[in-house]
């Protein structure tokens, strides 16, 4: 079978960076992504070339023409290696190396490459294998230039045999069911940690955002973990859930999550759809957003855009503005925050504005009960213990006609303590 098309970068390899934007404005952010992303993966670059385009062209992507300077750009500055801020078919990336005569990855492969060098635990190197093959599969074709190679075998010697196309084609299709399966076992564990966590009396919550917008700062700062935290796009790949206590003794399980970005692979959320369950897990959501970023409201679009790709629908959200200390205009740093429900803004690396993130934590987590004022009898005493488990109990009295309590709970059981109450 042969290498996958996910191609590792070595810091040596020159690249030139290709963009095309049909929104003017966009296009600076974009092309300034994509120098990260490419030099995050190792590479050095030495040229880049932009194009406005309503539609791609479905032969080159960036045109013929457009193609042509492209040679004569990399030829010049000796690049080795041209990255595409697109997913490009087989056809355009054939067309592109044929004519370019070097190496083309587009954006899938270039983020496929960041996470198999963040990859560090079975599940995560198992997720960026299914992703990589996935991505591999259409493609195969590519990675040949001769057809004519045949393998005889038992029931076909003499004959044409079987090309090797389509042995390496099984082999890969064999290897994402194996992957899927392991992957399946994976998922079961995670279903079984999350059961065990959902028996404890606190509520869950999980951190979402763009890549480098300081989820893992966040958590550090709130729970005092030492969850590995980095500037770098991707740095965490692999969930952490921590506890955090709020104040009046409020307390939350946190679950820091993978970043997302702009245009994330398909491939890569199918892979880690088990660990982004977790998203889908939690009572509630905080979306951490870097508020010094100039393009923070397109990197907002595509949180939201990922969150509804997953099926995050009808979820509380606190919206958390990080980085605020970074923030020129804290003015229109405020009228962000206003003109956002369920908002605040603060710096998780001076720990400026965290009373006021705290303080909203709370507000939703009590958007999440039911107050109760209920009058429990004593057969039934084991119903006191479950409003302790699943609430926060304000004030309790033992009187001759029974136990009276003044809760806050969660819904389901504050409907069955009604109901238990009105049958007695």
């Amino acid at each position: 079978m042969p290498a996958p098309l996910h191609h590792t970068i070595e810091t040596v390899e020159k690249a030139c960076i290709v963009c095309v934007e049909a929104d003017d404005s966009a296009e600076p952010y974009a092309l300034e992504e994509l120098r990260s992303l490419s030099i995050t993966a190792g590479a050095s670059i030495v040229c880049e070339a932009h194009q406005h385009r309503r539609e791609p062209d479905p032969a080159f992507y960036i045109g013929r023409g457009k193609a042509e300077e492209l040679t004569g750009l990399v030829k010049a500055t000796s690049a080795d290696l041209i990255v595409v801020d697109t997913e490009l078919s087989p056809v355009q990336q054939r067309n592109l190396q044929e004519i370019t005569e070097l190496r083309v990855i587009d954006r899938t492969q270039l983020i496929l490459d960041i996470f198999a060098q963040r990859a560090r635990t079975r599940e995560g190197k198992l997720q960026v294998e299914l992703a990589q093959l996935t991505y591999l599969l259409p493609r195969l074709m590519n990675l040949y230039t001769k057809f004519e190679r045949q393998q005889g075998g038992i029931g076909v010697r003499g004959g044409a045999g079987e090309t090797k196309l389509e042995t390496d084609r099984r082999k890969v299709r064999q290897r994402i069911a194996d992957l899927q399966e392991e992957l399946a076992e994976v998922q079961s564990q995670r279903q079984q940690q999350r059961v065990m966590r959902k028996r404890l009396p606190f509520p869950s919550a999980a951190l979402v955002g763009y890549t480098s917008a300081g989820k893992s700062t966040l958590l550090n700062t709130l729970s005092g973990a030492a969850v590995y935290a980095d500037a770098r796009l991707f740095a965490t790949l692999d969930p952490t859930t921590r506890r955090v206590v709020l104040p009046d003794g409020w307390a939350v399980l946190i679950t820091d999550t993978v970043g997302f970005i702009r245009n994330l692979p398909h491939e890569l959320v199918a892979a880690f759809r088990a660990t982004l369950e977790e998203v889908l897990q939690a009572d509630f959501l905080i979306h951490v957003v870097d508020a010094s970023h100039p393009q923070r409201d397109l990197q907002q679009a595509a949180v939201h855009q990922a969150l509804d790709d997953l099926g995050v629908h009808g979820k509380p959200i606190l919206t958390a503005y990080n980085k605020a200390d970074l923030v020129r205009d804290q003015y229109a740093l405020r009228a962000a925050v206003a003109a956002t429900p369920d908002a605040c803004y603060f710096s998780a690396l001076t720990n400026e504005g965290l009373q006021s993130l705290a303080d909203r934590m709370v507000h939703i987590l009590r958007s999440l009960l039911a107050p109760i004022d209920v009058v429990i009898p004593y057969d039934r005493s084991e119903s006191v213990a479950q409003c302790y488990e699943q609430g926060r109990v304000i004030s309790i009295r033992y009187e001759p006609d029974g136990i009276h309590v003044t809760a806050e709970v969660t819904h389901d059981l504050a409907g069955r303590l009604k109901k238990m109450v009105a049958r007695e």
